[in-house]
């Protein structure tokens, strides 16, 4: 059974791209095979596995875009998902052509709320879906979570990165009106710095308000993860024995733990 995960936050630089980039390489490498989804216009992600050039030169036809654009009709889904270098791991793309298609009012837009959610019905062979979403609440954030069974959601350990947070709960609350078995998976704490006493203060913050929905791993501000990001490889394939590696895949592990967890409180009740 394919598990759909999707990484969502109102604010940029919080680690949404850069923990999909990372966790496809750690649950490659745990034997699972994953798909990648960029819903974010900007297309970090795309640019991660593919390269700036080619990423950002696809034609919309070749992108998520073309299931939000009219002009397409019906789109080649199974066209889609692009190969990358890693055997385990493919990506549907998107760059600037998905901007237009982020409309701030995704409650107006029809059937185009469930495009990706097609596009997940179609596309089958994964065990593992990791959809990177913009940081906003727009069209493609929703379409995402309508896809989706999980949600993740990074959150630096700041006052910039913890705002915000009802709102994405709420909105959560609001998808679940079209797929009711969205579920919170947890909150994970990004871009941490032990040595920071506000980063210290702002965990425990996070822990108190949200207990148990909180992640025990936590990701640090790690050089290694910028390293293998511009030698476009998942830390885990490109520095296996480093401490981020380590790290991310105890992540990996924890995601799904709770997944199955999850599932077996269902199959109880």
């Amino acid at each position: 059974m394919t598990t759909t995960i999707c990484l969502i936050n109102q604010k940029g630089g919080c680690g949404k791209s850069s923990t999909c980039f990372h966790l496809a390489g750690a649950f490659a490498l745990q034997g699972h095979r994953v798909l990648l989804v960029d819903a974010d216009p900007q297309g970090s992600l795309s640019q991660g596995f593919l390269g700036s050039a080619i990423a950002e030169n696809l034609p919309a036809s070749a992108t998520l875009a073309s299931l939000f654009d009219d002009e397409f009709g019906f789109a080649d889904l199974h066209s889609l998902p692009q190969p990358t270098e890693f055997e385990q791991i493919s990506i549907v793309p998107s760059n600037q052509h998905l901007a237009q298609h982020n409309r701030p009012v995704p409650e107006n837009e029809g059937m185009k709320q469930f495009a990706v959610r097609e596009l997940l019905e179609t596309v089958t062979g994964y065990d593992v879906v990791l959809i990177d979403c913009p940081p906003n609440l727009y069209l493609c954030s929703w379409a995402s979570m309508v896809a989706s069974d999980f949600v993740v959601i990074p959150v630096p350990p700041e006052d910039f990165g913890t705002q915000g947070l009802r709102t994405v709960h709420q909105a959560i609350d609001n998808v679940r009106k079209l797929n009711p078995d969205l579920r919170r998976l947890g909150h994970l704490v990004t871009r941490y710095d032990a040595r920071l006493l506000v980063h210290q203060s702002y965990h425990a913050k996070l822990q108190t308000l949200y207990r148990d929905t909180v992640l025990d791993t936590v990701i640090p501000e790690a050089s290694a993860f910028k390293v293998a990001l511009t030698c476009r490889k998942p830390v885990g394939l490109y520095s296996p024995r480093s401490p981020a590696a380590k790290l991310t895949d105890q992540l990996a592990h924890e995601l799904m733990n709770r997944i199955a967890a999850r599932y077996s409180r269902q199959h109880v009740a």
